[in-house]
């Protein structure tokens, strides 16, 4: 390639590739509503600078406007088609370049190109009116290809729609002590894996924010959906090369297949 991706912690990443750095689902804060972060620090400052920043769907913790408003000037922001109207709030982040995209839409950005593929997972803003946008996950296309899934579960097509890649950056557990439908756990994201073929993975959304007060209901849920994530990618997809990152970890990635 080569790629380089850090994590911060939950969905929010930085990929570097092509000269272009791509921000997913920007979250800066200590405490959303009734989460608080437990572990890793909120991202330094320079986490915040990007070409462009991707939110995957409407839920607070991928579209946290405040988050979005640390965002440096002249930033490029894609959101789900329909978010303008949902989520009042972006309409005054007028120092961004707000743009929204719907499955099938591609952006370039530098040398990069962004495509919008879809997502299954709840596209409402919750729990907020009626208003629903497309869930979204996003793959990257400059000297490697790169899969951000956003919030989803397993879906019929899902390899055809997000087309051959070099890494995946997967969701693979949640905020709390249940996953929902529309959700990867450890076992369907080793799944997703095999789907997709990706040689290399990046195991996100987990181990980060905890619902206040339950942090003794499941623990495991909090703690163990990484390293679970790797040994089932290891038994049913054998190659693929897991990076479970701490946060604020990077790994850099050469040579594309």
């Amino acid at each position: 390639m080569p790629v380089e991706v850090t994590w911060w912690g939950h969905a929010t990443c930085t990929v570097e590739d092509s000269h272009t750095r791509v921000l997913t689902d920007p979250l800066f804060a200590r405490r959303l509503a009734h989460l608080r972060r437990r572990r890793g620090a909120v991202p330094p400052a320079d986490a915040r600078h990007a070409d462009v920043a991707l939110v995957s769907h409407l839920h607070a913790d991928h579209l946290h406007v405040p988050s979005l408003a640390r965002l440096a000037p002249g930033t490029r922001l894609l959101v789900p088609r329909g978010a303008r109207r949902a989520v009042p709030g972006l309409r005054r982040l007028t120092h961004l370049s707000v743009s929204e995209v719907a499955p099938g839409d591609v952006t370039k950005v530098g040398h990069l190109v962004v495509r919008a593929v879809p997502a299954w997972h709840d596209g409402r803003r919750l729990p907020f009116g009626p208003h629903r946008s497309p869930a979204l996950g996003y793959v990257l296309e400059g000297e490697g290809r790169t899969y951000f899934a956003g919030d989803t579960g397993l879906f019929e097509g899902m390899a055809k729609e997000v087309g051959p890649v070099d890494v995946a950056l997967l969701p693979v557990g949640g905020w709390g002590p249940y996953l929902g439908e529309g959700h990867l756990d450890a076992g369907r994201a080793a799944e997703a894996l095999a789907h997709l073929g990706a040689p290399s993975a990046v195991p996100v959304h987990y181990g980060t924010y905890w619902p206040i007060g339950l942090d003794a209901v499941r623990p495991h849920e909090f703690h163990a959906p990484g390293h679970e994530f790797e040994r089932l990618a290891a038994r049913h997809v054998p190659g693929v090369a897991v990076h479970r990152l701490g946060h604020g970890e990077s790994v850099r990635l050469e040579g594309a297949r």
